[in-house]
């Protein structure tokens, strides 16, 4: 079978026996053709399936990137070519995946978008605090940021979980670890004015949920990320606006003053300090940003 045919007959069979989308088919159709296409300049103009081999696919994410391609895109080529190669040994065509064992290009990962000091210190004057739910608001984004909780640990609170006396926060996190974690002075100020005027949004007396929504229930995690996004919106430039954001912004601000990585992993509930050492590269890219705008020399050649 040429590698022309295969291609053909894999695309029916992904549209029949698969009923993928027309959008999965297009662009698996893509990518094949593009595949073909370097097959026809580095082997031969009509390519046997049975004789292609590992070192033959693995020029073609190279001749890909000469072609200006990025790292996801040429990771959903190489998917395409080891789908297609899959089918051909399923269907008894071939023995062996020559692309089986190919990977393709690590995905950069974003770093973690957060607020500038300046930011922060924005959003008490940017609620309107004269209303219970703007209390709440304010209540619960100095919580996030001063406190560096999850979305998720934030709404399952109850009213009395926050020890004012030692100005600590006694939360559940992710595989039901139990972490303490310090409450601010301005987290605890907004707080304190929150619970003053809580029963104006409670409908049901006994409820017990520390921050409530507008129906007088529980706070939804879509009800606290349209607060966030709403608090949010008019002081940042930060490309993300989430409750997520606030957590991010707790770590990298403790980092870029000088608090310990094991310290902060701690506070964060994390279970390896891996996964806190984003927060490093954001103070170190924030550093480089600012050695580049303020150094004569920085940017010459």
């Amino acid at each position: 079978m040429t590698l022309t045919d295969g291609i053909e007959a894999w695309l029916v069979a992904l549209h029949v026996e698969r009923n993928a989308s027309e959008h999965t088919v297009t662009a698996y159709r893509i990518a094949l053709a593009q595949f073909d296409e370097f097959c026809r300049e580095t082997l031969a103009d009509t390519v046997d399936v049975t004789e292609i081999t590992e070192a033959d696919v693995r020029p073609f994410l190279g001749w890909l990137h000469d072609k200006g391609l990025g790292k996801r895109s040429l990771r959903m080529k190489l998917t395409a070519v080891r789908s297609f190669f899959t089918w051909l040994v399923r269907t008894g065509v071939i023995t062996k995946n020559p692309a089986l064992l190919l990977s393709g290009p690590k995905l950069d990962k974003p770093l973690p978008s957060f607020l500038q000091e300046s930011e922060t210190t924005s959003v008490q004057t940017s609620i309107d605090t004269s209303t219970a739910s703007g209390q709440r608001d304010l209540a619960f984004i100095e919580l996030l940021y001063g406190s560096g909780l999850r979305v998720s640990e934030a709404l399952a609170l109850n009213i009395g979980d926050i020890d004012i006396q030692r100005r600590i926060v006694k939360v559940l996190g992710k595989r039901r670890k139990e972490r303490i974690v310090p409450v601010t002075t301005a987290a605890l100020d907004a707080l304190a004015a929150y619970t003053q005027r809580r029963h104006e949004l409670v409908s049901d007396m006994n409820e017990s949920a520390l921050f409530l929504g507008e129906r007088g229930k529980r706070l939804s995690p879509q009800g606290a990320w349209r607060l966030v996004r709403r608090v949010l919106g008019p002081i940042t430039e930060a490309t993300k606006k989430s409750p997520h954001v606030l957590r991010h912004t707790f770590a990298t601000h403790l980092l870029n003053n000088g608090a310990d990585l094991s310290a902060v992993s701690e506070l964060l509930g994390h279970a390896s300090l891996r996964t806190t050492q984003v927060y490093t590269h954001v103070s170190v890219e924030r550093l480089k940003e600012a050695y580049t705008k303020a150094h004569p020399r920085a940017e010459e050649e």
